[in-house]
């Protein structure tokens, strides 16, 4: 397995690129589209900084309006605990009725409280949070970043692999931010989800070097890996889910190297926002009800059994994974 850190610092490098990282975020110019890039690397002039200053340079030269979420210089708090609701009290001040809002959260407020829970009882993130949105009661950091997310035509999550997975704090990001209501419901989800106008995507780096994520390397088929990440957390908010931006290695890889990634992945941003998705099943393939389970309706599996491959990494249908499904787009209809 593949365990933190993945990479050195290249300071001497990116002396350059740190110090022009201050003017990502530009003021914000009516219809003037914008990219969100979510940061999570703890060193500056780190590989991934020069990946995500790459991004934000050649975006902005296209007009974009780019955002930048460093959620380690931000001290992003990665904890889904009930601090993110904020307590609503009505208090009588000389016959009137005054609302306060207080919150509770990280030593703004000695004042320890309940809040308004639904349930304080047994406190169940999902529903309190959904509950709180509905009502503008969740935490200021959360409304925040909601707010950047509803700005974007495009998100990039950009972080050095950990465990197979993002850092924690990026983790903790898509937790506490995609809140249920704001970002997905029973009703609105995957190619229906309520981000099924946007874009979004992983970039990131590894330790490891490709071959060792091949389906027959001692790591696994990526595509494996990141089926959690982009099915069961982008694509279940609605987003078209781009293929993945991938740096094998950049630790163990000389300088001329780690300049080639840079440069390729600089050419690839020119036409990035015009490629095709990743392919996944559509929701209208499934019995939608608890009744049927949610499961792939009859005919589709009648319709796929022909088939060489599964429909998706997921969806396999006990057949051979179709190539590359997680990390390259389909470039013909089928």
């Amino acid at each position: 397995m593949e365990a933190p850190p993945e990479e050195e610092n290249w300071r001497d490098e990116q002396q350059q690129a740190a110090e022009d990282s201050r003017v990502f975020e530009p003021e914000e110019v009516e219809s003037q589209k914008t990219v969100l890039i979510v940061y999570a690397h703890q060193s500056l002039g780190s590989f991934n900084q020069a990946v995500r200053d790459t991004a934000a340079k050649e975006l902005s030269m296209q007009g974009y309006r780019i955002i930048v979420s460093d959620l380690y210089a931000m001290n992003f708090e990665a904890n889904s605990t009930q601090d993110d609701i904020i307590a609503v009290f009505t208090v009588n001040v000389t016959g009137e009725s005054l609302i306060m809002l207080l919150e509770y959260t990280r030593g703004i407020c000695e004042l320890k409280c309940q809040g308004d829970l639904k349930n304080p009882e047994l406190f169940q993130y999902g529903e309190e949070t959904l509950h709180a949105w509905k009502e503008g009661r969740l935490s200021e950091d959360i409304v925040a970043e909601q707010r950047k997310v509803e700005k974007a035509e495009l998100i990039i999550f950009q972080f050095p692999l950990y465990w197979f997975s993002v850092p924690a704090i990026m983790k903790g990001w898509m937790d506490r931010v995609l809140t249920q209501g704001f970002a997905f419901s029973l009703e609105k989800m995957y190619n229906n989800g309520i981000f099924k106008d946007k874009k979004a995507m992983l970039s990131f780096t590894t330790g490891a070097t490709e071959s060792m994520f091949r389906p027959d390397g001692i790591n696994g088929d990526i595509n494996v890996a990141l089926w959690p990440l982009q099915n069961g957390t982008l694509h279940f908010c609605g987003f078209q889910v781009l293929a993945p931006q991938i740096f094998w290695g950049p630790a163990h890889c000389p300088a001329v190297v780690r300049a080639a990634m840079l440069e390729e992945w600089s050419v690839r941003l020119k036409g990035l926002l015009l490629e095709k998705s990743l392919t996944f099943a559509p929701s209208e393939w499934f019995d939608l009800t608890f009744e049927q389970g949610f499961l792939l309706r009859t005919k589709v599996k009648e319709e796929q059994m022909s088939n060489a491959y599964g429909i998706t990494t997921g969806h396999h249908l006990g057949k051979l994974l179709p190539p590359d499904n997680q990390t390259k787009a389909q470039l013909t209809d089928e």
